[in-house]
């Protein structure tokens, strides 16, 4: 099974190694990239970055299972539980099915700066081997729509 996934907002991709947290760091969730929102960007859409069914939605982070099983999350900056949804609109509601580019969250990365947190933003495939997500590219610009990453299940 070879799974595609697409960026869910348009910035800087980041190796998950540079994302300031071990537990992304090391891959201990799955396999990924991170995408560092634009500076100057006020509210922006999250986009669903593969079809299916969200899983698990929360402010902060959201999780969609595909039709093949795999389960792809993504977390909308570090720490930004602590924001107790503060800065956070959702749209989507758990069940419910979505396909590529279907707004599923919007949130303000200033605003998540503003309180001293990263806004970068973690798409890991859960429970994949570390290193297992091939990207195009590792560094610089991506936007939102555009192929991420893909992977293979082993």
């Amino acid at each position: 099974m070879r799974l595609a996934v697409y960026a869910p907002l348009s910035g800087t991709l980041a190796a998950l190694g540079n994302v300031p947290d071990p537990v992304f760091a090391a891959q201990m969730v799955g396999s990924g990239m991170a995408v560092e929102p634009d500076a100057d960007t006020g509210p922006i859409d999250v986009a669903a970055p593969v079809a299916g069914q969200v899983a698990t939605v929360r402010p902060h982070a959201f999780v969609i299972r595909t039709g093949s099983g795999a389960a792809v999350l993504v977390h909308l900056g570090i720490d930004t539980v602590r924001m107790n949804g503060d800065g956070f609109r959702t749209h989507v509601a758990e069940g419910e099915h979505v396909e590529v580019g279907r707004n599923v969250i919007t949130f303000d990365p200033g605003a998540v700066r503003a309180r001293g947190l990263s806004a970068i933003c973690p798409v890991v495939v859960l429970d994949s081997a570390p290193g297992s997500a091939q990207a195009p590219s590792v560094t610089g610009p991506v936007r939102a729509g555009a192929l991420m990453f893909s992977w293979a299940a082993s």
